[in-house]
């Protein structure tokens, strides 16, 4: 590399401190498709001189080979090093890239400019301090500019140079670029936070006002792309906020240590400072900083470390260690924004698994409460969430977590959604504030326990859940089984599907959010009944694993029974007793289960029951015997009264 040659040549010491000092700017590149955005990096490491004489051999005989500029060299190929994306001159996944210059140094991610790549540049704008946003000047502002541009402001980034590029296409023309500006500061008026804009017309393959101020356009007053990166302030906002840090690690290398190690994510602290461990609140004291390195006296935002305290308090990984005097909320219910990235869309209802930080909690999503259209920044209507689009929902966790509002803090603010069947990150979320129904509501303390009203009854509460397509017996069964019961002196209720859309379920459809909103109420009923000490029969399709993982999961361990009433679709359609199958085969009824709506059969049901072989009444006895052999009818002696 030939930066800072002469220093280099004289003293490699003083380069190599004088480059330690420097202050780092990570940025992105984003907006539309084939808008410049990696030929803008590939540029910019050219300009710069951080590239190496055999990679710059390799750039220009890889240009030849697959480049879009002819015998010239084409710098998106510095950047696009996937071979997807060199045969389609596109950017694919998020590339990041170090370059300095004698003022900074830089880290730049170039995000995908396709809508189905969205979530890579989400990826890429969590941690960025500005952004470059490319507009191809014969385009103009598209809607996959307006939808970068909410993101990036959406998850922090104030600083943003609006770059119109491939202005040599268009002649360098002054009015062409105003009307650009003018039509993008009137979307800008909405953006969520306060984002400054700087435009600069750019040629990005040509370098026009890349380094320099070109004489190609003497209307232009503003800085180079390089002038403006060197300068833009920014605050280290992380050093200005309170002591945070997410415990990562416990550290018990003896008996004599214990740790809690951890990068600290806003603030610093002292030994002697007094902190929180939330979630219990306890209060303690810091006694040591360790590093590698030795002890500090003082850890900053961005440092690694591990923490020791004057006292013994339970904290573990995932808990977040606060400055006392300012600590950071708790709560299990939120309002979010979620930025959906997933092909499948949200199911309100279903439950996910959440991961903020260290944390990992599971969480349930509820329908949104509205979406937001990129292109007018104007509330819509939405009852789910599909891929890319941006939604303000709530969700309740199955236990409380520390937190900050994103807008107050971006590290302790954000999290991600798991699918729990498939382990795909599915969302972005952005916690904008607890709900305060989230502190008044308390479990309430009953005089008379579940296992008092279980034993007055003399049996075992239990929860029979029924599965299997339209048509598989599952009523029937149930039916016959409860008849079994109540002559043998036990109490039972059953939940049919279809009783329970008259009344509870009456305002659902058979959408798949619907279906899943379904099984939610039910599931919770059923404990309900179960607390009760009533045995429970449930029949319902309920065709996903995940929404009887949740019934399960709402009872007491053993309690829950899973019956797969396994009957071939054939042989279902065949009986078609309400007529459902022939009408769902001509079109009639949408998102039928087994014809175009999915049913995932169990995986590990507790019973099988095949009624292509036997009649309701056998498949009834075979489970009042596993009920028999299971203890749930004999006379239920609890751990006493209860009263």
């Amino acid at each position: 590399m030939r930066l800072n040659d002469d220093l280099i040549a004289s003293d490699i010491g003083a380069y190599l401190e004088a480059h330690e000092n420097k202050s780092l700017l990570r940025f992105i590149t984003c907006g539309s498709v084939d808008d410049g955005k990696s030929t803008l990096i590939g540029r910019l490491l050219y300009d710069s001189k951080m590239i190496f004489e055999d990679q710059l051999a390799a750039l220009e005989n890889d240009s030849k080979k697959v480049g879009t500029q002819g015998d010239s060299i084409d710098f998106a190929l510095l950047v696009d090093g996937l071979a997807a994306e060199r045969e389609q001159g596109i950017t694919i996944d998020v590339a990041y890239r170090f370059f300095a210059t004698q003022k900074r140094k830089f880290i730049v991610a170039d995000t995908p400019g396709h809508e189905q790549y969205t979530r890579n540049m989400a990826t890429g704008a969590s941690t960025a301090d500005a952004a470059i946003l490319m507009i191809d000047a014969r385009k103009g502002v598209l809607t996959q500019t307006r939808r970068h541009s909410f993101i990036a402001s959406l998850l922090g980034i104030r600083h943003l140079v609006l770059a119109v590029n491939k202005m040599d296409l268009v002649g360098f023309n002054q009015d062409i670029f105003d009307d650009i500006v003018a039509d993008y500061m009137t979307f800008a008026e909405g953006l969520p936070g306060k984002v400054r804009i700087q435009p600069i017309p750019l040629s990005a393959l040509a370098g026009t006002n890349m380094t320099e101020r070109s004489p190609e356009t003497p209307w232009y007053d503003g800085p180079s792309l390089i002038e403006y990166l060197e300068t833009v302030e920014i605050e280290d906002e992380r050093a200005a906020r309170p002591f945070r840090l997410p415990v990562q690690w416990v550290s018990r290398p003896n008996l004599d240590f214990r740790g809690f190690a951890g990068q600290v994510a806003s603030g610093s602290i002292r030994p002697g400072d007094k902190v929180r461990s939330l979630p219990s609140g306890r209060e303690t004291t810091i006694t040591r900083i360790v590093t590698a390195g030795g002890d500090l006296d003082e850890t900053v935002s961005g440092q690694s470390v591990t923490l020791t305290f004057a006292d013994e308090i339970d904290t573990s990984r995932g808990d977040m260690i606060v400055s006392a005097d300012q600590p950071a909320e708790v709560s299990d219910q939120f309002q979010v924004h979620l930025l959906w990235m997933n092909e499948q869309p949200l199911l309100p209802g279903r439950r996910y698994i959440l991961k903020a930080g260290a944390k990992t909690v599971t969480a349930t999503v509820n329908a949104p409460k509205h979406g937001i259209d990129v292109n007018t920044l104007a509330e819509t209507s939405a009852r789910s969430a599909e891929l890319n689009q941006i939604v303000v929902t709530t969700l309740s966790l199955d236990q409380p977590i520390p937190f900050d509002p994103y807008k107050d803090n971006r590290e302790t603010g954000g999290f991600i959604l798991i699918d729990r069947q498939s382990n795909d990150t599915v969302a972005l979320g952005l916690i904008d504030f607890a709900l305060r129904r989230a502190s008044n509501i308390h479990w309430q303390a009953l005089d008379i326990s579940r296992d008092a009203l279980a034993e007055q009854k003399g049996q075992r509460p239990a929860v029979l859940w029924f599965t299997g397509l339209s048509g598989s017996g599952k009523s029937t069964i149930a039916n016959a089984l409860q008849k079994r019961l109540f002559a043998y002196g036990r109490h039972t209720f059953i939940l049919d599907g279809d009783n329970v859309r008259h009344g509870l379920n009456r305002d659902l459809g058979f959408t798949d959010a619907d279906r899943v909103e379904n099984i939610r109420r039910v599931a919770n009923v059923a404990r309900l009944m179960s607390d009760a000490g009533l045995i429970t029969l449930v029949s319902f399709i309920s065709p996903f694993r995940a929404e009887r993982q949740l019934a399960r999961s709402l009872m007491p361990e053993g309690e829950f029974i899973e019956i797969h009433v396994d009957t071939p679709l054939e042989v279902a359609e065949s009986r078609d007793v309400k007529g459902l199958y022939k009408k769902a085969r001509a079109g009639e009824i949408r998102n039928f289960t087994g014809i175009d709506s999915p049913y995932e059969p169990p995986l590990n049901p507790e019973i099988r029951i095949s009624t292509a072989d036997r009649s309701a009444d056998e498949a009834a006895e075979e489970i009042f015997v596993y009920l028999q052999k299971k203890g749930f009818l004999s006379i239920w002696e609890g751990p006493g009264s209860g009263i």
